[in-house]
This record gives C-alpha cells, sequence and structure tokens, in this order.
C-alpha cells in the first residue's frame, strides 16, 4: 500500500478551507504550516495565459532524503498495519517511511530539532516548531502526516474533509480501482526533483497549461546533502552538551551560550 493524495487544480478555487482546516485539527502555530496554497498567475506560458494555484503539503516520497538525513540513533520499532493487524519490526531514527501505508512520519520525543530533515526536504513541507522545545531541544519536527491517525480509524484528512469543491482526493496508489490511481492514468504527476528521482506521492492534475505553470515556478532540487549532514552533525553534538551543561551547572550561561553559539554559526 501507498497513500497519496491527489489535487486537481481543475477544482480548486483557493479557499484555504484545507489549510484552515489543517491548522486547526494539528493546532500549528502561526507562521508554520503543514499545508499551504499560493497563487500562481495569471502570466502566459507556452500553452497560453494561465493562472491556477499551488497547494503543497508532503509528498510522502517512495524515496525520502529526509528520512536518510536524520542523525538520531536506530532504535528497533514495531509497526503494525491499521487494516490487517500485521506487524513488523525495522530499525528507525526519529523520522521514517511507514512500511504498511508509505506515509513518512515524525517522532516528536526523539526528535532533537537539529533542523536536518528541514534542510533536506526540497518542497519545504518540514519546519521546528519551537512551542515543542524541551529538555533535550529547541523545538521539534512537524509536518503532514496525511492525518495518520484519522486514516488508521478509517477517515480522510481533514483537507480533503473540508474541501468544498473536492479538489483533494486521497487514497492507495496501489490500488488500481481508487480514485487517486484512476487520477495517475488520465497524467497526475508529482513535484519530481531536478536532476533525481525521489517519487513523490502527492501530485497534481489539471489542464495542460496549468500543470506546465505550476512545475514551471516549483520544481524543486535536492538540497546539498554534504552541507545537511554536517549541520546535522554539530547539532546532534552541541544540543546534547548543552543539556550536560544545564545538569551538572560547570558551564553556567557563559559556558552553555558559547555552545549554543558554536551551534548556530554551523548552521549558517
Amino acid at each position: 500500500m501507498q497513500y497519496g493524495m491527489i489535487i486537481d487544480l481543475e477544482r480548486c478555487v483557493g479557499c484555504h478551507a484545507c489549510t484552515i482546516a489543517c491548522r486547526a485539527e494539528w493546532e500549528v502555530p502561526v507562521p508554520y504550516q503543514r499545508v499551504w496554497v499560493k497563487r500562481l498567475g495569471p502570466t502566459m506560458t507556452d500553452d497560453g495565459m494561465a493562472a491556477t494555484y499551488y497547494p503543497g503539503l508532503c509528498n510522502h516520497c517512495d524515496k525520502p532524503p529526509c528520512v536518510d538525513e536524520c542523525p538520531v540513533d536506530m532504535v528497533e520499532m514495531t509497526f503494525t498495519d491499521a487494516k490487517s493487524q500485521k506487524t513488523t519490526t525495522m530499525q528507525v531514527a526519529a523520522t521514517w517511511k511507514d512500511p504498511f501505508d508509505g506515509t513518512v512520519q515524525v517522532d516528536k520525543k526523539r526528535c532533537i530539532g537539529c533542523g536536518a530533515c528541514v534542510d533536506s526536504c526540497p518542497y519545504g513541507a518540514r519546519f521546528v516548531d519551537p512551542a515543542l522545545a524541551d529538555d533535550d531541544s529547541e523545538g521539534k519536527v512537524d509536518k503532514c502526516t496525511y492525518c495518520k491517525p484519522r486514516v488508521d480509524q478509517g477517515l480522510v484528512p481533514s483537507c480533503v474533509l473540508a474541501c468544498i469543491t473536492e479538489a483533494r482526493i486521497f487514497g492507495d496508489l496501489d490500488d488500481p480501482k481508487s480514485a487517486v490511481s484512476q487520477y495517475v492514468k488520465k497524467g497526475a504527476k508529482g513535484l519530481e526533483v531536478k536532476d533525481g528521482h525521489i517519487g513523490p506521492n502527492s501530485m497534481y492534475f489539471g489542464t495542460r497549461k496549468d500543470i506546465s505553470l505550476l512545475f514551471a515556478d516549483y520544481t524543486p532540487k535536492l538540497a546539498d546533502m554534504d552541507s545537511v549532514k554536517r549541520r546535522a552533525m554539530m547539532a546532534s553534538m552541541a544540543k546534547p552538551a548543552m543539556r550536560r551543561a544545564k545538569e551538572i551547572g560547570v558551564l553556567g550561561l557563559a559556558g552553555a551560550m558559547l555552545v549554543k553559539g558554536f551551534s548556530e554559526n554551523d548552521e549558517k
């Protein structure tokens, strides 16, 4: 199974019902967003004048770079299929791709807020929420989860439920009879990265000129992974050091600020 979402640009009217529903469902603080809607055009394309919207969200990719870049130590975790109740065990960091439904999830308890996954996401779909800061981090990563708790109960994501024009279609891309699979057969496609393949499973369908406008403006590039890895490594070292300094009281305020500054400078 691979859950996916189709955004039908011919139906989307840019009303933001989806973004409001998502914010209410997950208590997303301003100015962050799990989903967003951006106006494109009107402007000329090779196929004529076009104006459309870019409803964005996590793409729950086949090969998510965010998962590979998480520096948190691996632990063994058991997963259960919400439908069949089958289980499987695998090693995961603080973010992973679910082995049963293909969604990409985050363990906020284990996340250290380093931002490596945020930097590695070519779609800008992740953010570090400072309101979730604890003794181990200055915040925790958050993003669209396809409303997994709702979906596991047989419901649809809140953005899909709220869409007044039914422009968001959710389902199993591996099921050839599903509505999302039918859209793929009609030509729906994801915003694939330039010079790479990560397999986005949130996809778009629309007129040729609207798709042309969207892909011209928002086809992303993969991040500089060497820079991401350096940031992740320094964050994983510096933040535990800050915690230890607070616990033993040896470095005091000046020492803690020094360690914090060291981490921030590397992030820049």
